[in-house]
Formats: C-alpha cells, structure tokens, sequence
C-alpha cells in the first residue's frame, strides 16, 4: 500500500505506542484521525503530526468504554474525512497483575470494554467504509499476551485471546471485500501503561514503541501481493 494520502484511524493514539504509530504515518503523508481520552495530549499530538508532513489530522476526544460517546467519535470521523483506508486498533488499559478476585468489579469491566469491546464496535463502525476504497487495512495492535497465557492477566489476558479471535474470524470474513486483516503480537513495550495501573516493571529493558511503529509501517507498505497478516515481535 502506498501510504500518502491514505486516511489512517489510530486508538489510543494520544501517548505510548499510539502517539509514535500516528507519527510515523505522518511522516509518509497520510491523513490522521486520532482517538484519545485527554485533549491536551491529544492537541500535542495533532501538532507533531501537521509538522511531520500529515495530509490532515484531527483530534478526536472519547472514552471507549462509552458506547454512545464512541458510535458518535465514529460518525463524526466519516463525517469529516468522508472514508477510511486504514483503521488500527491499539488503545488498551492494564490492570495490576494478581488473582482473578484482586481485581476490582470496575477494573475487570473497564478492561474488557477498553481493550475487546470497543474493538468490535468501532471496526463494526468503520467496515462499510473501509470496503468502499479501493484498499483498505485493519491492524489490531493485540499483545503477546493474546497468544501466552501468563500468570495473573487473566481478564487481560482473556481480552487479548478475544481480540486475537476476532481478528482471525474477521480475516476470513473480510477476505473477498478488499479488506485486509492484521494482528500484531508484541512483547511488553517501553510504555507509561504499566505506571498507570501502579505496577513496577522494568520498562527498559522492553521493546521501544518507536521501534514498533516502524513494524506497522512495513506492514502496512508492501506490495500488493505481500500482505502479512500476524506478526509477533519478541524481545
């Protein structure tokens, strides 16, 4: 895919590994619609991106985890771009690794509408759009973890193993409209995720979510032909 021009929707696209997706399909021209839950970050980010050579892009403040908040951030994005090439799902939120009962009732649901439901509502969403272009991708940016089970992720963990289940059924579905269907597996990422759940980990020694944007543009960019639909990337 030729990526100049393309109109590209990234979740999550206000910090970590959504910000340097965002910027990195900026730097190839494409036109951005960033989803986030803070205006500040998300107004930082439309900038850097403008600077970096995006076609267009705009910020699009929403909380996943309302339905009614996220069918309209849907509307008003095919409303102001009028279609779609490109929709990556990477917003997700962590919860503090422990036993199934350590987690609260408000995390495990937060969990689970961040990082799966919103997922299928949002690309239900975009689908008609994206079958209308000529080429059109969807990228799950999914987590190791939805292939490893790992002590104390389970409702994490439980949400990548969904999201990667989704992403395999919607390969086959999609498969004779011109859509293709991608996840991407990573290992644990330098990001602030781990903090904003009050977990220490050693981040440092983790994969640089900048390098990770770098995978999502070769992915995006083959050829027409080449088209590499699950990628794991380990440490």
């Amino acid at each position: 895919m030729q990526l100049k021009g393309k109109i590209a929707i990234v979740t999550g696209g206000s910090d970590g590994i959504g910000r340097h997706i965002c910027l990195k399909l900026a730097a190839q021209g494409c036109r951005m619609a960033i989803l986030g839950r803070n205006q500040g970050r998300l107004d930082a980010v439309v900038a850097e991106t403008l600077a970096l050579g995006a076609g267009e892009a705009r910020a699009y403040s929403v909380d996943l985890t309302d339905s009614e908040a996220l069918d309209a951030a849907a509307k008003a994005i095919l409303d102001d771009f009028g279609g779609v090439d490109i929709l990556i799902n990477n917003a997700g939120v962590w919860h503090k690794t422990g036993p199934l009962d350590s987690i609260s009732a408000d995390m495990l649901l937060t969990t689970v509408q961040t990082n799966l439901t919103s997922v299928m509502q949002f690309t239900r969403h975009m689908l008609p759009a994206l079958r209308d272009g000529d080429e059109a991708v969807v990228l799950n940016v999914v987590s190791k973890s939805g292939v490893v089970a790992q002590a104390g992720q389970s409702v994490y963990t439980a949400t990548k193993y969904g999201v990667r289940g989704f992403t395999e059924v919607l390969k086959q579905d999609e498969a004779e409209n011109g859509v293709r269907v991608a996840g991407l597996y990573q290992s644990g990422t330098n990001t602030g995720m781990f903090a904003k759940a009050g977990e220490e980990v050693p981040n440092r020694i983790f994969t640089e979510p900048d390098d990770l944007a770098d995978v999502v543009v070769f992915m995006l960019s083959r050829p027409p032909k080449i088209w590499l639909h699950d990628v794991r990337v380990e440490l």
